[in-house]
């Protein structure tokens, strides 16, 4: 069985919304480097996990150096738009 963490979605089926272990695991190694540890960001304590968005932009972000992840963030958030 794979492990999953919860992960935001307010477009399509918000409540049982999941994601595997190891891609949540790689966006909160970003996260955490650019906004400080939150273990209850993966776990869905805190606002029930990273959005779809999140996802994505901090994971564009990991395949940079780490000295640009911040930049790169902010350049996956631009222009984003999850409908």
């Amino acid at each position: 069985m794979i492990e999953v963490h919860p992960v935001q979605n307010h477009v399509c089926n918000p409540i049982n919304t999941t994601c595997p272990k190891v891609v949540t695991m790689l966006a909160y190694e970003v996260y955490c480097e650019l906004h400080g540890p939150q273990p209850a960001m993966v776990t869905g304590g805190c606002r029930g996990g990273f959005g779809v968005g999140e996802l994505i932009a901090f994971l564009y972000a990991r395949n940079f150096p780490k000295s640009e992840w911040r930049k790169r963030e902010a350049e996956a958030f631009n222009g984003m738009k999850l409908k």
